[in-house]
């Protein structure tokens, strides 16, 4: 016959001496924890008008902290013996919990509308596939077939035949297959002191670390890539 099952009580996990404040789940010793990279990451992606590359790693490692942590607090509050003191941290725990699901969703379902936005592109656009997850891809393909399929079921197949193609590039028309608008405008701060870039009018800009500046994304986009700005 089993033993008893151990509860673990909320002193087990937040000592007598830890000061009372939320606590902090995801400090590491690294300059960045897993949370605030993904923050950082969250909001580039969504002030950037393209398709960033996808940040599985700290996103998985975020996602499991989460599911020990619930599962953690699940425990806490099932025992009967736990302090007002004990509850009171709980509670502060799940707060830091919810928290972190909320930037992972809204990181999430940021990525999941670009994808759907820009699907039948990313299906033309090798170079862009790479920055996706395998399910992403798997999405936005069947996403864009789909679209595909829709279009020429309701529309297409009622034109003549020279007529019934999706990525016509007739002058002075939107195009048929949306792309990221790079030349948007956005807000950048500079990480460190960045090499000069080139502005659409021929002129040079170099930005120096922690100034925020204006400028089209499409000048900025190496810069983000290597880390040395980030989207506010």
């Amino acid at each position: 016959m089993a033993g008893p099952s151990f509860v673990p009580r909320a002193h087990d996990i937040y000592p007598d001496d830890v000061p009372m404040a939320a606590p902090n789940f995801f400090d590491v010793p690294a300059d960045e924890s897993p949370l605030q990279q993904l923050i950082r990451h969250w909001m580039n992606e969504r002030h950037s008008p393209d398709i960033l590359p996808g940040q599985e790693d700290v996103l998985g490692g975020l996602l499991d902290h989460i599911r020990r942590q619930s599962n953690t607090v699940h425990l806490l509050r099932s025992d009967p013996d736990s302090s007002e003191e004990e509850h009171f941290r709980i509670m502060l725990a799940q707060t830091e919990i919810e928290r972190v699901k909320f930037v992972v969703r809204s990181y999430i379902r940021t990525r999941l509308y670009k994808i759907e936005k820009y699907a039948r592109y990313i299906a033309n656009t090798p170079e862009v596939q790479e920055r996706l997850s395998q399910a992403e891809l798997n999405h936005a393909q069947t996403f864009a077939n789909l679209t595909e399929d829709h279009f020429n079921i309701s529309v297409l197949q009622a034109l003549p035949e020279h007529q019934r193609g999706l990525d016509d590039q007739t002058p002075f028309t939107p195009p048929m297959i949306p792309e990221p608008d790079k030349s948007r405008a956005v807000f950048v701060h500079a990480l460190d002191d960045c090499p000069p870039v080139r502005l659409p009018d021929g002129t040079t800009l170099r930005i120096q670390k922690g100034q925020i500046v204006l400028t089209p994304y499409a000048v900025v986009e190496q810069l983000l890539g290597i880390g040395s700005v980030e989207l506010v």
